[in-house]
């Protein structure tokens, strides 16, 4: 009598292609917890499409992810359209992109309203400041995760650690790091294309998390292949969509809003922090929307709020529009959300573009080690650059009332340190979700300030 052999383990199957109203839920779901900056969401979205859910693989995500990182704009909003478009072509991208800013638009100008009619509230504040130190866990989560993944060898991680060091150590702006790191890759591809063929490959996809929808060995969808028509079809049509709402914005605070946002998004090449000081000198010099002190303010909401950082623009659209009375001294409040509405809208139109026009071209070359191998020095970079990012945050936390001159100074925060350090260890650890580790820190935050 034989003896049966042991079925080994199925392999789990590919997952179902999800329907529009499934992604449509998720992008939702995404533009209400995206918290913790541009690391914070691209950690969030890798959590969820990536490991859990499987709609793209590892090698698929960091590709589009690299493409992201050289283009001016928030590259998560970025990422996120790019992988709505993967699934759901056109109108995929835009639902992604849209509802990525949609429900930070409205949070913010809400709270931007407390903030210019109430002034400072206390339980708001609180669960701020129990956020805070859940976002800097969240970033540190991030580079530890996608370093992990994608820095298979020693080349790579010294890459990482030059990356941290020229931007924390020299201050080296970022998009001089991904120039440097690109072209390093590229030249890495030609004398050690080993060290570079590397990047979260589907094998390493497969063994972690199971064959994925988007995976490395899928055939081009046809709506992913480049199109002259199309490109010249996109340009023409999203500068008519410009055109129109700029003809559309009769009062003149709007108007100057809609070119001066317009030209802010084609500078923030490095993130939200490079164009900064570029939107401070138009709101706060030249345009008078608002005071410096309330630019800083506008900063600290931008950062404990879902939704891409840049979205301070709307905090200035809105303190533009109230201090301006653009509608009257009747209807301040929504003079702040058509001055934050008009500022989201042209600062994030150009997105759309960037991402129709060029991820065909980028979906051209997946695969292609000229082409991928300096998207993987990028890869590589961006890990320094998010462990920086992760530094910044903690610093601020810790060491709430400290300045470049005294980075020491104020007193150290011990509760938000631990409170810090215990929701990374939930995140790593203990694989909690992300969303249940930010409601249990702002309920702390929440309740320590009452406390205190």
């Amino acid at each position: 009598m034989t003896t049966p052999i042991r079925a080994q383990a199925a392999e789990p199957a590919r997952p179902p292609h999800p329907s529009f109203g499934e992604a449509f839920l998720y992008w939702l779901k995404l533009g209400f917890i995206s918290f913790g900056g541009p690391a914070g969401q691209i950690a969030i979205m890798h959590h969820e499409l990536v490991e859990k859910r499987r709609w793209i693989s590892e090698h698929r995500f960091l590709h589009a992810l690299n493409y992201c990182m050289v283009l001016p704009g928030p590259e998560a909003q970025q990422l996120a359209i790019y992988i709505g478009w993967l699934l759901h072509r056109t109108w995929g991208g835009i639902v992604a992109g849209t509802l990525f800013v949609l429900p930070s638009l409205f949070i913010l100008s809400a709270l931007t309203y407390v903030y210019m009619a109430y002034g400072e509230i206390t339980a708001v504040k609180g669960l701020f400041n129990g956020i805070k130190p859940a976002v800097v866990a969240i970033v540190v989560f991030a580079a530890w995760r996608i370093g992990s993944r994608a820095l298979k060898n020693r080349l790579l991680w010294a890459m990482a650690a030059a990356s941290f060091v020229a931007i924390f150590a020299f201050g080296i702006p970022f998009p001089y790091i991904v120039l440097g790191a690109g072209l390093l890759g590229a030249l890495g591809g030609k004398l050690a294309p080993e060290k570079f063929r590397v990047g979260g490959g589907h094998g390493s996809s497969n063994r972690q998390y199971g064959p994925a929808l988007i995976d490395d060995d899928m055939p081009r969808l046809p709506h992913t292949r480049f199109r002259w028509r199309y490109v010249a079809g996109l340009i023409v049509v999203s500068l008519g969509i410009w055109a129109t709402a700029m003809a559309l914005l009769g009062q003149p605070v709007l108007r100057d809003m809609g070119e001066f946002f317009t030209k802010a998004a084609l500078m923030t090449f490095g993130g939200a922090y490079a164009v900064l000081p570029y939107v401070y000198q138009g709101g706060v010099e030249t345009y008078g929307w608002l005071t410096g002190p309330q630019m800083i303010d506008g900063l600290a909401l931008g950062e404990t709020t879902p939704g891409p950082l840049i979205m301070v623009v709307s905090f200035v659209g809105f303190v533009g529009g109230w201090t301006k009375q653009i509608l009257g001294p009747e209807l301040l409040g929504l003079a702040g959300l058509a001055g934050a509405s008009v500022a989201a809208f042209f600062t994030f139109l150009p997105s759309f573009v960037f991402i129709f026009a060029g991820a065909p071209l980028v979906e051209a070359t997946h695969g292609d080690l000229k082409f991928t191998a300096p998207l993987t020095g990028i890869t590589a970079a961006v890990v320094g650059v998010i462990l920086n990012l992760a530094l910044f945050f903690g610093w601020h936390v810790v060491f709430p009332q400290a300045t470049v001159l005294a980075p020491f100074s104020g007193g150290f925060e011990w509760f938000y340190a631990l409170v810090s350090v215990a929701a990374f260890v939930a995140l790593w650890k203990y694989r909690q979700d992300i969303m249940k580790v930010i409601a249990a820190c702002a309920v702390i935050g929440l309740v320590y300030t009452y406390v205190v």
